[in-house]
């Protein structure tokens, strides 16, 4: 007989956008594998505003077992946020989070939850090889490229959707409002104490994915300018730079007339001097500008996520045959 007591208890929180085919059969599956893994568990569907029938699938999930809990959210927030909703709900010791595509088998948690066992708080399920597309997994990498910055820890180069850690890192980000979310850098403010472990990455059983190459490009962009400063400080050593290149064409200039007696002649050259410092300049601002509105955005106090409902079916009892549900 397994001795339910040496085995954590473990919260899944998977973000659903517009997955009712394959959310089934991910459910199923996790009901298969987690026992053997945890001693109780929980699953909490989060809706990120789907435009398909996931919610009613959803619904019935959470019918056909108390350990399912969904959480609607009013509108779409984006994969994070919904991820961190999900986290703030979650009760258990640990959480395990994966996508709602199938990509992330659930029989290979059992690999995250040895590494974690050896005294990590996060650990990644790194794909040996990602199935996403070129640009997919190109855009992939870049953002993997800059976490790796943001976080200053060797395994950002491996981070994945599919991570397990420990709950009481999210005391870390309690109080984080920014309406823009990276749980990988949330998770950064709370331990250095990161791992990984190679799962299987199967390819995309339905649908296709909602992130093109210029939203990741857009998310990394983000990251970088909500993050980091580093941007700033680009532009402080591009100024520097070239501060220092119009000094010295000014003494060119300079030392021109006095060895030649007269100005230099040469308007196509001054156009492009003007041209490059307008160029460095605009540049500059840009960045300015990207950091004032994510000031701005900040004092909006705009919610990180709005939940709608929350359907959860607790034990049946002789007077409780429906679903609860919490607005």
């Amino acid at each position: 007989m397994e001795n339910n007591d040496a085995k954590p208890t473990c919260s899944v929180v998977i973000p659903v956008y517009n997955s009712q085919q394959s959310l089934p059969s991910l459910v199923q599956r996790l009901h298969t594998t987690l026992p053997a893994l945890c001693s109780d568990y929980e699953i909490l569907l989060v809706n990120d505003d789907s435009r398909d029938e996931s919610w009613r699938v959803i619904t019935e999930l959470c019918a056909s077992s108390p350990r399912v809990i969904g959480i609607n959210l009013m509108r779409n927030f984006g994969q994070h946020n919904a991820l961190l909703c999900g986290i703030r709900q979650a009760r258990y010791e640990l959480i395990l989070t994966m996508d709602d595509d199938l990509q992330h088998p659930p029989e290979e948690a059992h690999k995250l939850f040895a590494k974690l066992a050896e005294g990590y708080d996060v650990v990644y399920g790194a794909p040996a090889a990602e199935k996403h597309g070129f640009w997919r997994d190109l855009s992939s990498r870049l953002i993997k490229r800059v976490l790796h910055k943001l976080m200053g820890i060797n395994s950002a180069a491996t981070v994945s959707a599919f991570r397990l850690f420990r709950a009481e890192l999210a005391q870390a980000f309690s109080d984080y409002q920014g309406s823009f979310v990276s749980i990988d850098v949330l998770l950064s403010w709370g331990t250095t104490r990161f791992a990984s472990v190679i799962v299987n990455h199967q390819e995309r059983e339905y649908g296709k994915s909602n992130y093109s190459f210029r939203k990741l490009m857009s998310h990394a962009l983000t990251l970088v300018t909500g993050f980091s400063n580093a941007p700033l400080r680009i532009a402080s050593i591009t100024g520097f730079i070239f501060t220092a290149f119009g000094v010295g064409v000014l003494l060119y200039v300079l030392i021109s007339y006095i060895v030649r007696g007269g100005s230099l002649p040469g308007f196509p050259f001054l156009a492009s001097i003007i041209s490059i410092f307008s160029g460095v300049q605009l540049f500059a601002l840009g960045i300015f500008g990207e950091y004032l509105g994510r000031m701005f955005s900040r004092t909006l106090n705009k919610p990180v996520y709005t939940i709608r409902e929350v359907l959860k079916v607790e034990p049946l009892t002789e007077n409780q045959e429906n679903p609860s549900r919490e607005q």
